[in-house]
């Protein structure tokens, strides 16, 4: 039987990939908390945990009508971003796929209900929300990335979760969990932006988003994944990214709203441009 032995909430802000110089030119003289809090999470938890598969749950792989997993059995280059080529260019990747896990999870989440088909093409996209955190904390393992329908509701993105568990279960892997995306999402306006671009939470887009996330934060720390569930309704209206679908993928695969592991925080709190950053690790 398989499992998933480790699931967090990372965040792959752009800012992540500058050089340190840049980073603390943007930050006030100050490191993101971001950097080492990605260093931690590899040594103290990816390199002791040792997991066949990490599957992520990338924001920017934007889908419409189906939701879609790659299931290439390696995928390498070197990534620049289209959205922020200054800072994400050249990167190189090479990152070893799961086919089989990727197929069967496809498979368990059509099954339940959302169209999900895993996608083997060489020459499917990479986006850098895996791109990113591959960079920090790849280890030996293989690494799936499933995408985001960005037509789908909470229970759709909550049924695709349930089969990529069911998936999980049935397989003979060990498998870690990535939500790679942020909270509340919302930028600035242009002319603002760069007054906004230190990682103090003051410069969150709305005093009410932030506190929304705050008390989600709570929950995590508490373990109450059915209250996060159940208030996504009013969660919705302060935009996080990709609707949540990335977390909600990765609760429903671990147990929904009968999930209660607790979150510790791998970072602080902290702003992009607007938009809530912050790693959240849950342990099994």
């Amino acid at each position: 039987m398989g499992e998933i032995i480790g699931a967090g909430l990372v965040a792959h802000a752009p800012t992540i990939m500058m050089s340190e110089e840049d980073r603390y030119a943007l930050n006030e003289g100050k490191e993101i908390s971001l950097v080492p809090g990605l260093h931690r999470l590899k040594s103290e938890v990816l390199d002791v945990l040792k997991p066949d598969v990490i599957v992520l749950f990338d924001t920017h792989w934007f889908t419409i009508v189906e939701f879609c997993i790659a299931a290439q059995a390696r995928r390498s280059g070197h990534f620049t971003s289209d959205e922020l080529p200054r800072g994400m260019r050249q990167i190189p990747y090479d990152i070893p796929g799961c086919p089989e896990l990727a197929f069967a999870m496809a498979e368990r989440a059509t099954q339940h209900g959302v169209r999900t088909n895993a996608i083997d093409d060489p020459n499917l996209p990479i986006h850098y929300p895996t791109v990113n955190l591959s960079t920090f904390l790849q280890g030996d393992e293989k690494w799936i990335s499933v995408s985001h329908a960005y037509s789908a509701e909470p229970h759709n993105f909550l049924a695709v979760g349930a089969g990529i568990g069911q998936a999980i279960r049935e397989s003979d892997k060990r498998v870690v969990l990535i939500a790679s995306g942020s909270m509340s999402h919302r930028f600035w306006p242009f002319d603002q932006i760069a007054q906004h671009e230190a990682s103090d939470p003051i410069h969150i887009s709305t005093p009410e988003a932030r506190e929304a996330d705050l008390e989600r934060l709570h929950w995590f720390a508490e373990g109450n994944h059915a209250a996060v569930i159940d208030t996504m309704p009013e969660y919705l209206r302060h935009v996080p990214e990709a609707r949540f679908g990335h977390y909600l993928m990765m609760a429903a695969a671990c147990g929904g709203r009968d999930w209660k592991a607790k979150g510790r925080q791998f970072s602080d709190y902290e702003n992009a441009t607007g938009t809530s950053q912050v790693h959240v690790w849950f342990d099994m």
